[in-house]
This record gives structure tokens, C-alpha cells and sequence, in this order.
């Protein structure tokens, strides 16, 4: 038989009370004792437990319909330890012992082994030991208790001082919201004082009341649902356009008025999604391409090698990782500083062994670089086999910086525009700041008067070209957060690189700067109007007519530096 709670008890009652006095109108003489037989009934009715214990002993050998209102005992107890056993209800960690159908929450046991549970008491929430799992029987539940239980649970949570807690606790309650659950939010909308939390309350009794037979109070949900920007909010406004789905003619009209308006904003926020997308593809091709700047634009150095340099600093993060597997952050951390010493002294073993040879012959050096970028990309397969190996990304990179429902930020193409930001400042401050950037533009302005002045000239060439190839490995570690390390990683960046330092001018730093942003923006608002392959094509095709009317691109050398180019 199904048992009532007290609650229940008196609707049930109040209802057949309600349906008796028609016939009190009616029929004088008969509605009395149909009344008294009403009232006989409900009070006939077995109350189900109202102490907190007696509760769960009967909710073990409950039937499903029966756990619901159960469930509404459970919460009518106001015993402390509601929430855990309601939480362990909802996770299956719910149990009763089949010997003396005693209740339980159960938890793997401590030595690791599925067939025993380790038991606590839900009335003191103390330990009560080890116990086989074949004795005892789940406490289980339908979706449509499952969904009573998470509302429940959320409702417990909506005290919670954190209001990051209390905003997902209200998410949850509104995911399938009935008539306690939005009177329990509108209560709570009164106490609320955080504004996220507020806005979400108001957005879901909002949305609620769409449903409403008052016009009024639809006319006035639909100008809350206006501020908002959840697609949700869209789809149940333009379902009130229809007039077969609403019949005021303001509320329809109110409606056309908060879809234009949502769908202007979301527009905004979508072109800034898009800018900062660009902004890290375009701080991708900087880091790509500043290394390359230094070698090619400030030696005059061809060095195709340059992407095999950014594959060497990727497979350094990879080695840091391997070493260091339960530490993310310190692992990337790492990998920054060991990346640019090893592609470094490649670098430099690059530039000491053969390009050292073939200044002032550019074809030759270019051959050259071409065969050692093969060489290296063949001997990372022979170590690490031709197969792409994952970095796996910190907990601080993971994930996304969500400001509203329509823009939400990647915290790792953030960190990479940052790092980017902070690489380039750190190259300026070595170059314009440092005697060895003072002896670096000496060299490359006038060689044979640096060497006058008494500069070892091959000494500064070996450590420029290290620099830019110690940049070239920090770049690497950046691509190893956004895609797979892999033989070919390099090839992919060394065509662009080119193009970001062309374009911004030869041996310019700020012109890299500046160049590899604005094609990085520039192709990312191209994409949804051409794809991916035509705006690559189109960008390419504008740096050479760019280049055909600004030869020495945006931010031409001047001086003796123009005259060494």
C-alpha cells in the first residue's frame, strides 16, 4: 500500500474536501456523510515514519512509487545527515543489509576490493566496518526519482556560503524544475546578495513563468529573458512569436523585440571570440616566426631549419613530461627553459658546422638548412618513432574562462598570447638594453666594422643564431599545448613564419609583432566566410601584392641597417 506523508496526508484530505462541496450544494442530505467517509478514508490511510531512522529502515523495503514520497519524508526530518544520505542515493552508494535490513552508505573498501563494502552509519555518519557486498541490496532508483533526488540535493546546497556553489546548486534545480522547486528558489531569490547567482534565479522563474495563464506575468518574463544570452532563452522567445503558441499580441511582440536584441549581442560577442581567436593564432605565428626573425632578418640567414628547431623544443616538453609525470605545471614550467637551451645549442651546432661556411650565399645556405631539417626530422623518428605524441596540458591551461553564455575564453590560447607578450618584451629588453644586443646590431648592421672595433664577429654570429634558435624551442613548448608533437610539427609553422617576418619587415621585431597578429585576426574573421584553405590562399596572395608595392614590408629597416639588407 502506499504510504503518504503528512503533507500529503492533509492535500489528499483537502482535495476530497474540495471535490465534497459541490455536492454539499446539491445534495444537502448526502454530503455530509460523503464527507465523513472523505475524511475516514484519508485518516485510514497507515502516516509513513516521520523520525529520521524509521525513515530508512522503511525506504529499504519501499517499492519504487513508494520512495517518492519517502523522499519527501526524508526531507520533512530536517536531520543533518539528509544530504549524504540523499547524495549517496543519487551515486548507488545507497545499501541495505539484507540480514536485518538495517541501511547503509557504502564506499569501495580501503583495500581496493569490489566485493566488500566499507560501511558508514547514515544516522552518526560513523565508520561501522568492512562487510562482504554480497549481503546487501542497492537502495535503487527510476528517472523520474533520480530527478527528484538531484533537486533535492541541489536544494541542500543553496545555503552554501561559496556562491560558485549555490549558482550550480540553482543550474541543477532548474534543469527540471516543478512547483517546490520554484517556490524553494523564489524563497531564496529574497536572501540571495551575489549577482550571478541572482540573474540565474531570475532567468529560470523567469522562463518558468512563460508557461503562466497570466499575460501579464508572460509579458514581464519575457523582458527578464531578454538580458540573457543562453540559446535556451532564444528557442522559448521565438516560440512565443507564433500565435498559435501565445495569443497576446503584446507578449508577441515583446518577444520579436528580445530575440533581435539577444541575437545583436550575440553577434558582438561572437566577433570577439573570433578577434581573440585570431589573437592566439596570430601570437602562435609571432612566437613561430620571432626566432626566425633574428636569424633571417637580422644575419640575413635562410635557415629552413628553423621549424625542426620548434619540433626539438615540443619533443623537449615531451622528455620534461615523461620525466616529471605527477607534476603538469612544473613539468611545462621546465620545459621553457630547457627547451631553449637545447634547440640553442642545435642552433648553435647548426650555424658552427655549416652555416658559418656559406655566409653572403643564401641558395647554398638554404639547400644546406633544407638537408639538416631533413636529417633532424629523421632522427626523431628513430627515437621517438614517426608517431605523434601527446602533452598533456596543466590543470591552470585547462579549460575555459567562461564570461557569459556567449563567450567563453580557452585558458591555454590565453596563456599562450600572454607568454607570447612576455617573450617578445624579454628579446627587446636583451637587444636595446644589453651590450651583447649593442654587439648583436653591430654585427649585423657592418660586420667588417664590428671586426675592426675589435668584436669577434663569429663569436656574436654563433650566439645570435642560438638565440633565435633557443626562441625557436620556447615556441615548440607553446605548440605542444595547442596540438600533437610530432616529426612534421615544424612544417606546418616554417611557411608562415616566413610570411609574418616578410611582411612585417626584414629583421624588425615590431614588425613581426604587428605582422603576425593582424594575419592571424585577418585569416581567423576570413574562415567563416571562405574556409580554412581559401583564407590561407587569399592571405598569401595579399602579402605578395603587398610585397610587389612595399618591398622592405610594414616597418622597413633604416640606416646601416637597410644598407646591410
Amino acid at each position: 500500500m502506499i504510504r503518504f506523508t503528512t503533507s500529503l496526508r492533509r492535500c489528499w484530505l483537502a482535495a476530497c474536501l474540495a471535490a465534497s462541496l459541490p455536492l454539499l450544494a446539491q445534495e444537502p442530505s448526502a454530503a455530509p456523510d460523503q464527507a465523513a467517509a472523505a475524511v475516514a478514508s484519508a485518516e485510514a490511510a497507515p502516516a509513513v515514519p516521520t523520525a529520521f531512522p524509521d525513515v530508512l529502515r522503511a525506504l529499504g523495503s519501499a517499492s519504487l512509487s513508494e520512495r517518492a514520497a519517502l523522499l519527501n519524508a526524508l526531507l520533512a526530518t530536517k536531520h543533518p545527515n539528509t544530504a549524504a544520505v540523499l547524495k549517496a542515493w543519487l551515486e548507488d552508494h545507497l545499501h541495505v543489509r539484507d540480514a536485518d535490513g538495517e541501511m547503509f552508505i557504502t564506499a569501495e573498501s580501503d583495500a581496493g576490493d569490489a566485493s566488500s563494502f566499507a560501511l558508514t552509519d547514515p544516522v552518526t555518519l560513523a565508520a561501522s566496518g568492512p562487510e562482504s557486498a554480497d549481503g546487501f541490496t542497492k537502495v535503487g532508483s527510476n528517472n523520474a526519482l533520480r530527478k527528484l533526488l538531484r533537486s533535492a540535493v541541489a536544494s541542500f546546497t543553496l545555503g552554501s556560503p561559496d556562491a560558485d556553489v549555490r549558482l550550480g546548486a540553482v543550474r541543477e534545480m532548474l534543469r527540471a524544475p516543478d512547483d517546490a522547486t520554484l517556490a524553494l528558489l523564489r524563497e531564496r531569490r529574497a536572501a540571495e546578495t551575489d549577482a550571478a547567482v541572482q540573474r540565474a534565479i531570475d532567468l529560470g522563474l523567469a522562463s518558468a513563468d512563460l508557461a503562466s495563464d497570466n499575460a501579464d506575468l508572460r509579458l514581464a518574463a519575457v523582458q527578464v529573458l531578454s538580458g540573457s544570452l543562453a540559446g535556451e532563452a532564444i528557442a522559448k522567445l521565438e516560440a512565443l512569436r507564433d500565435p498559435a503558441n501565445e495569443t497576446d499580441e503584446r507578449v508577441r511582440a515583446a518577444a520579436s523585440l528580445a530575440i533581435s536584441s539577444i541575437s545583436l549581442k550575440r553577434s558582438l560577442y561572437s566577433g570577439i571570440e573570433t578577434l581573440f581567436f585570431g589573437l592566439s593564432l596570430g601570437s602562435v605565428l609571432v612566437l613561430a616566426a620571432i626566432g626566425l626573425a633574428i636569424t633571417f632578418g637580422v644575419m640575413g640567414v635562410i635557415n629552413m631549419a628553423h621549424g625542426e628547431l620548434m619540433m626539438i623544443g615540443a619533443y623537449t616538453a615531451y622528455v620534461v613530461q615523461l620525466l616529471l609525470p605527477n607534476h603538469l605545471a612544473a613539468s611545462i614550467l621546465i620545459s621553457i627553459p630547457a627547451a631553449f637551451v637545447v634547440s640553442g645549442l642545435v642552433g648553435i651546432a647548426i650555424e658552427r658546422g655549416v652555416v658559418k661556411h656559406l655566409y653572403g650565399r643564401p641558395l647554398e645556405t638554404l639547400l644546406a638548412t633544407f638537408g639538416i631539417s631533413l636529417i633532424l626530422q629523421q632522427l626523431v623518428r628513430s627515437i621517438f618513432s614517426p608517431l605523434n605524441r601527446s602533452v598533456a596540458t596543466p590543470e591552470f591551461m585547462s579549460g575555459q574562462w567562461v564570461i557569459n553564455d556567449a563567450l567563453s575564453l580557452t585558458w591555454n590560447r590565453l596563456y599562450i598570447v600572454l607568454f607570447t607578450l612576455l617573450v617578445f618584451a624579454a628579446l627587446q629588453l636583451i637587444l636595446r638594453r644589453t651590450s651583447l644586443g649593442l654587439t648583436v646590431r653591430a654585427v649585423s648592421q657592418n660586420r667588417a666594422m664590428a671586426r675592426s672595433m675589435g668584436i669577434n664577429s663569429d663569436r656574436i654570429a654563433a650566439i645570435t643564431f642560438g638565440l633565435g634558435s633557443g626562441i625557436a624551442g620556447v615556441a615548440g613548448v607553446a605548440l605542444s599545448q595547442l596540438t600533437n608533437v610530432g616529426p612534421n610539427l615544424g612544417q606546418s609553422y616554417i611557411i608562415d613564419s616566413f610570411m609574418v617576418v616578410v611582411f612585417g619587415g626584414v629583421g624588425n621585431l615590431w614588425g613581426t609583432l604587428i605582422g603576425g597578429m593582424t594575419l592571424g585576426v585577418a585569416g581567423k574573421l576570413l574562415e567563416p566566410a571562405v574556409g580554412a584553405v581559401m583564407a590561407k590562399i587569399a592571405m598569401l596572395v595579399f602579402i605578395i601584392l603587398f610585397i610587389q608595392r612595399r618591398k622592405q614590408g610594414l616597418f622597413p629597416q633604416k640606416g646601416r641597417a637597410a644598407e646591410g639588407h
